[in-house]
C-alpha cells in the first residue's frame, strides 16, 4: 500500500509591501511523502512571494503536466507558473511556451551556482523565466514552522522576507540570478 500525502493547515497572514498586496489566506497544504519539510516550507514560501486571490497549488508532484503553483485566469490561461529546485531546461521550455511568467525557486546551497553555471546560457533565451535562488540557511530555518497546523505571518519590504509565528521568526532574502 502507498503512503498517503500529510495534510497541514496554514492560515497566512501576507503583508506585501512591495506590491502592495495585504490578505490572509486559508491554505490546505498536501505533502507528498518524498517531500522534505523544507521543500514543503520552499512552497509556502513561494506562494508568500506571488501571493494572489487566484493563486493555486496544484497536483504538482502527481501530475507531470501541470506547474506546482500557478496562478490562472477565468479562461484557463496560466498567468503565473512556478517550479521549484534545479529544474531541467526542457521542462523550464515547456512551461515558458504555456505560461505568460514562469519562475523558478531554486535552493539547494553549493549545489545551485553550479546548475545556474551550466544551464545560465540555455535559460537566458527565455524571456518570461525568473530564476530566483533562496539562500539554504534560512531555507533550512523555516522548518521550525512546520507543525499540521500552523499560523504563519509573512511580511516582504525591500526584497526581504519575514516569516514568524507567535515563538519564531527567520529572515529570509531571495538572490535574483534572472
Amino acid at each position: 500500500m502507498a503512503a498517503k500525502a500529510t495534510v497541514y493547515k496554514v492560515a497566512l497572514q501576507i503583508a506585501d509591501m512591495d506590491r502592495h498586496y495585504y490578505a490572509d489566506h486559508a491554505i490546505t497544504l498536501a505533502q507528498h511523502p518524498s517531500e522534505t519539510d523544507t521543500r514543503m516550507m520552499v512552497r509556502l514560501l513561494a506562494f508568500a512571494l506571488n501571493a494572489s486571490q487566484t493563486l493555486a497549488f496544484s497536483k504538482g508532484l502527481c501530475v507531470d503536466d501541470e506547474a506546482e503553483l500557478w496562478d490562472k485566469s477565468l479562461s484557463d490561461e496560466i498567468n503565473l507558473w512556478v517550479e521549484f529546485g534545479q529544474a531541467d531546461e526542457k521542462w523550464l521550455r515547456k512551461a515558458s511556451g504555456r505560461s505568460k511568467q514562469v519562475i523558478l525557486y531554486t535552493y539547494g546551497g553549493r549545489s545551485v551556482p553550479i546548475w545556474w553555471q551550466q544551464n545560465q546560457q540555455a535559460l537566458s533565451r527565455y524571456d518570461n523565466l525568473s530564476v530566483i535562488n533562496l539562500p539554504e540557511e534560512a531555507v533550512k530555518q523555516l522548518e521550525i514552522f512546520v507543525t499540521r497546523n500552523m499560523a504563519l505571518q509573512v511580511s516582504i519590504s525591500e526584497g526581504q522576507v519575514w516569516f514568524s509565528d507567535k515563538d519564531n521568526s527567520v529572515m529570509i532574502e531571495p538572490e535574483k540570478l534572472k
